[in-house]
Parts: structure tokens; C-alpha cells; sequence
């Protein structure tokens, strides 16, 4: 007996160690839902021994909890947030991490006649002009602040019934207008992985303003003592480093990258970037 518990004495710091070897990342469902960290965080905890628990929401919710330092990192995808976070003393040490892009999508016979227009306003616009449906996730997520700033490009409050907010992620945005044949804004790596495309197209892309580019921020120490800073750091450095970029760029889904790498052009990984595939 006096045996049993001195082994259970000597391996129990061993075993809290063990246990305490992970970060919390706040990150947004469109990195998630794409299927980006089943892929990537394998290689990164195989590398470091180094877990890292998601939590995936859209990216207002997700700075909202790394404001509560309920989180070590933040990855993100929008820039004015971002640098708000940094502003107010919540992260530290932003990093460009990489960037795909915004599509709009639509009912295949596209009521609106996107066909042909190259300006994400200017397809916006059309629909409005058309009145007909779309649908806004309405979640305060890096998507939704997008497509307002779209709008406000357009000079146009988007309301009446054809403009629906349903305060939800990306996948119940997309199968909410699969199923009343309406347009969204959406990320394309939710895009190209979400089953029920039923009768919806991608109809406009390519538009300079819809490049959607990711930071990773450090939750600020200095404000939370708890926050396992090291850890966090050593996680930051590796997606910013030679063999996280690549991993990122390898990553694809239906022989399409989703993600291009963009934390050191002087890398040269000569990815094919995502804004480059229909």
C-alpha cells in the first residue's frame, strides 16, 4: 500500500503537467468549419506537445471572450476589431497569418443578374434594385461586419423584407437561403465545404474587396496573469513560421486550397491563392 501511494505521489505532478500542456485559441467558425484545424493543430501538437482547444464562434463573440481572458490566443478576420483589441490593452504582437476570400452566392438562375458584374457593391446593389431575397448571418461575425461595410459602400441601409438577419453562423445562413432560393455573403472555404448547396451558385467573386485576411493575436498577460503566454507565443510562432505556412498553403478541400499563407512573402511557397479558383 505505502508503495501504490508513493508511485501515485511521484506521477501526479506528472499527470497535472501533462493536463495543463494546451491553449485555448478563440477563433471563428469559417477556420473551423472548413475543416483548416482538424488538419493543422495535429501537426503543430505532434511537433510541440502542445494541445489547443477551439473555441469556434463567429469573430465578434470570439474577441468578446479574449476580452474576458477566456482565452490564450485570438485568430480572427477583421482588421478594424483586431486593432481595437490591441488598442484597448486586451492582445499583444498581431501577426498576419494568411487570407482567402468573401464570395457572394445565389440561386442558379440568379433573379438579380449578377452575371457579369465584377464590383461586390455593384452586386449588392442588384439585388436591392431586384428586392430579391437575401439573407444576412446578422451575428456581428468578421462576415457580417464585412457585408455592412459592403452596404455602407453601396450607400444603401439594406431593410425590408427582403433582407432577413437571422443572427446565426455561416452554415445556417447558406441552408436558410438554399432552401428560399436567396443570396449571402459567404466565406469561400464555408462555401466549398457545405453539403446542402441545393440549388445555389457561386456568382460573384475576384472583387478586391472582398479579401478576407486572418491575424493571430496574443491574449495580453500583463491584463491576465493567467494566460499561458509561452505556450501562446510558441503557437503563434509556429503558424507564422516556414513549416506552418506551408502546412496552411498544403491544406485543401476538393483539390482546392482554402487558405493562402501570408505571414512572410520572402518565403516564396508559391501557393495558388484561393481568390485565383471559381
Amino acid at each position: 500500500m505505502r508503495f501504490i501511494l508513493a508511485f501515485l505521489i511521484l506521477i501526479a505532478p506528472v499527470s497535472t503537467y501533462a493536463e495543463d500542456r494546451f491553449i485555448t485559441l478563440a477563433s471563428t467558425t469559417s477556420t473551423q468549419n472548413s475543416g483548416l484545424y482538424d488538419y493543422l493543430l495535429p501537426i503543430f501538437t505532434a511537433k510541440t506537445g502542445i494541445g489547443v482547444r477551439v473555441i469556434s464562434v463567429g469573430t465578434g463573440q470570439a474577441i468578446r471572450i479574449a476580452q474576458n481572458g477566456d482565452a490564450d490566443v485570438l485568430l480572427v478576420h477583421h482588421r478594424p476589431s483586431e486593432d481595437a483589441f490591441l488598442a484597448q490593452g486586451y492582445g499583444i504582437e498581431r501577426r498576419d497569418v494568411m487570407y482567402n476570400d468573401f464570395v457572394i452566392i445565389g440561386p442558379k438562375d440568379d433573379p438579380a443578374k449578377l452575371a457579369g458584374i465584377t464590383r461586390a457593391s455593384d452586386g449588392l446593389k442588384a439585388i436591392y434594385d431586384a428586392q430579391t431575397l437575401f439573407i444576412s448571418r446578422g451575428d456581428e461575425s468578421g462576415t457580417h461586419k464585412r457585408e455592412r461595410a459592403l452596404w455602407a459602400d453601396t450607400g444603401i441601409v439594406p431593410t425590408g423584407d427582403w433582407y432577413r438577419e437571422i443572427g446565426a453562423g455561416m452554415g445556417a445562413a447558406l441552408n436558410m437561403a438554399a432552401s428560399v432560393e436567396a443570396y449571402t455573403l459567404s466565406d469561400r472555404g464555408t462555401w466549398l465545404s457545405f453539403g446542402n448547396k441545393g440549388d445555389l451558385a457561386l456568382l460573384l467573386s475576384g472583387d478586391d474587396a472582398l479579401f478576407n485576411p486572418y491575424g493571430i493575436i496574443l491574449v495580453n498577460p500583463a491584463k491576465y496573469p493567467h494566460v499561458k503566454i509561452d505556450m501562446a507565443r510558441t503557437f503563434s510562432d509556429w503558424m507564422v513560421s516556414a513549416e506552418g505556412q506551408t502546412a496552411i498553403g498544403a491544406f485543401t478541400l476538393k483539390k482546392v486550397q482554402l487558405f493562402c499563407p501570408n505571414a512572410n512573402p520572402k518565403l516564396n511557397l508559391k501557393t495558388i491563392c484561393p481568390t485565383s479558383v471559381p
